[in-house]
């Protein structure tokens, strides 16, 4: 055989090899190595609700999920539909339960290590730390997004999403600032109990949503790898110009608790009539809950403020 014709068919083979190679088949690095798969995954299960919020976005429903009834209870949106497995805690999920629903793929984070071997044996394993030491949530939230569509053949529908929260994120701005609501701090907090508070950091998820909106974070300093930090209601009294958004839930009857306590009234936005609340939106999620804290706090900010809580 000729050197040319040799080549020819050398060529011919390789193309017909890489013509017969599935489509979205592909190798994607992860915090734990390589993942490489043959066929995008339809039976997927979410060990965390960041990714479990991902897969919803990107039109999948997993087959199973960690702490299903507090994803609908806390995260609220995406909607979680009927019929899911639940499959233990985020914290000790149950390798007999998840090798029961036969996944072919499992979606964790760097929480898992201690089982990440086990779970590799099951299914094939993508880990992915949206919060993790020096991370920024959201960008690895849309990095995670990102290659879970390019997975699953819904690269598209990644990229929609992502547009349309950066066209909501544009447009609350675009309300603040034609109201001239930008020029003040913003304070973000839960409320643990009538003295203490969780206090959303620049290192939050929280934050992306400021940024965007052209809002100052009226707490300055770095939080736990979570974002936040807690404290007294004492902390928040320099704060002399900011205004404080409550992130519900509350604690019953606290309302009343604090109307009658100094450590309540002494602060400046209460004094001023400065105190705001939002519905609940989770703070250790993916993309999505960005934007909605965006609508939400705009639309609490241009309502205006009150000097409790409700």
């Amino acid at each position: 055989m000729s050197t040319k014709r040799s080549l020819t068919t050398c060529f011919a083979l390789l193309l017909l090899a890489l013509v017969s190679l599935p489509a979205n088949a592909g190798s994607w690095q992860h915090e734990y190595g390589t993942i490489t798969l043959d066929e995008p995954p339809q039976r997927i299960i979410a060990l965390n609700w960041a990714a479990t919020e991902a897969l919803l976005l990107l039109g999948i429903t997993p087959i199973g999920v960690a702490d299903r009834d507090g994803y609908s209870a806390w995260v609220l949106e995406p909607e979680l539909p009927d019929g899911v497995a639940n499959i233990g805690t985020r914290v000790a999920p149950s390798l007999e339960a998840i090798a029961e629903l036969e996944p072919d793929l499992i979606v964790t984070s760097s929480e898992m290590a201690p089982a990440s071997g086990l779970l590799e044996r099951i299914a094939p394993t993508y880990v992915i730390s949206v919060y993790k030491e020096g991370n920024k949530p959201f960008e690895k939230a849309s990095e995670m997004l990102t290659t879970l569509g390019e997975m699953l053949g819904r690269e598209d529908r990644a990229n929609d999403i992502l547009e349309d929260i950066e066209q909501t994120l544009d447009t609350q701005r675009r309300r603040l600032e034609d109201a001239g609501m930008t020029d003040r701090p913003v304070a973000l907090v839960n409320f643990l109990d009538d003295r203490h508070v969780r206090i959303y950091a620049p290192n939050s998820l929280y934050q992306s949503t400021l940024n965007a909106l052209g809002l100052e974070n009226a707490w300055a300093r770095q939080g736990n790898f979570w974002g936040f930090s807690v404290v007294g209601l004492e902390a928040i009294a320099p704060q002399q110009n900011s205004r404080l958004v409550v992130v519900s839930p509350t604690l019953p009857g606290l309302p009343d608790t604090l109307a009658s306590s100094p450590f309540w009234t002494y602060l400046p936005a209460v004094r001023h009539d400065e105190i705001y609340q939002i519905d609940s939106v989770w703070p250790f999620g993916g993309v999505f809950p960005v934007k909605r804290l965006a609508t939400m706090l705009t639309d609490s900010l241009l309502e205006g403020g009150a000097d409790n809580v409700h």
